[in-house]
This record gives structure tokens, sequence and C-alpha cells, in this order.
């Protein structure tokens, strides 16, 4: 199943609302993160940054054909390796993942999607004990640009209740200018 639209533009227009890197670096995404689970990755606009970035692999999942076609096509265009592409509807089948495998969880742009909840729930389920949840999304503002709806766009206390409410230990709050904010959340305990 398709996320609801979510107003994205094409990859050049995307590219320019963000400094990857930078957000990443923000998102607490670093070098001693091993292996990193991307839902819904688009062009791979987080994808290819992070690969950059971990010591393990960094797993992009999405249910279009085309947007695994163009993160695998930018992978070999960069020589990056350590991308595995699954064209997966995570939404209604999961991640596929086991239990504890993964260190860290992006969930950037997707929090709009028909079962919010269940999509933190499966990666809880996925993420080790101490493992991180990092959630950008639209501001809740009718003034930006593109993004979903106002009528699904999920609020950040919205869904700092649901992580919460999922299991997680909320950690921070971003302001990721112009136009999206980042929270943070960890799994409890220790693996």
């Amino acid at each position: 199943m398709k996320v609801r639209e979510s107003g994205m533009p094409n990859e050049k227009i995307w590219t320019e609302f963000f400094e990857p890197e930078k957000i990443l670096c923000i998102m607490e995404l670093n070098h001693n993160v091993a292996d990193v689970v991307e839902f819904g990755c688009g062009y791979g606009t987080f994808t290819l940054p992070a690969a950059k970035i971990v010591k393990g692999t960094v797993y992009a999942i999405d249910v279009e054909e085309e947007m695994i076609k163009r993160v695998v096509e930018r992978a070999n265009e960069k020589k990056l390796n350590n991308i595995r592409t699954l064209l997966r509807d995570f939404v209604n089948e999961g991640s596929g993942f086991e239990d504890r495998s993964v260190d860290y969880a992006m969930f950037f742009n997707i929090l709009h999607a028909e079962k919010p909840e269940e999509l933190l729930k499966e990666a809880y389920r996925i993420l080790k004990s101490g493992g991180k949840l990092g959630v950008i999304h639209w501001n809740y503002d009718p003034e930006t640009p593109r993004g979903p709806p106002m009528t699904i766009r999920p609020r950040p206390e919205q869904c700092i209740k649901w992580a919460i409410e999922g299991g997680f230990k909320f950690e921070g709050r971003h302001d990721l200018k112009p136009y999206h904010y980042g929270l943070v959340f960890s799994k409890p305990g220790k693996e």
C-alpha cells in the first residue's frame, strides 16, 4: 500500500529542502551506528549520506519500484556498497527484519501513513535495546510549500505521544529549518 499522498515534489526540488549530512548529525546518526533501516527511502536523499556515515549497512525500504531503482542507480554512481534496497509494502507487511536486529530506524516524512502507530511498533520490534528512532516530518503549518494535507499531517506532539505509547523514550526535538522538525527517540535497555 502506498503511503497517503504527501505532496512529494520531483527529485531536484526535494533535495533543495534538505542538508542531509547536517540533519543526520542532528538526528544522532553517527559512526557508532552499524545497521540502519529507512522506511520510505524515496529518492535516497538520506539513504546515501547515511551510508557514508554508518559502519554497517543502510537498508532502504520503499513500496514504489521506481524509488528503489533510483536509490540503486545513485548508490552505484557513488560507489556505495553498503546500501541494500527492499521493495516492500512495510505498512501492511512490516519490514521483514528480525527482532532486535538494527541500531537505527529512520522515519523521515512517513508518519502521515494510515497506520503510524503500527509502523512505530514495527520500529520498536526491530531495534536493538538502546537503538534510536529518528522521526522527521513537515511542520504543522499550512504555509509550507509542500507536504501532506494538513488533515493527515502529524503534529510533533502527536508523534511524541505515539512513540512513547509504543515504548520509546523521547530524547529531543529539533527545528530543521525551513520546513521540518526532527524528533529523536531511543528504545530503553541495554543489549
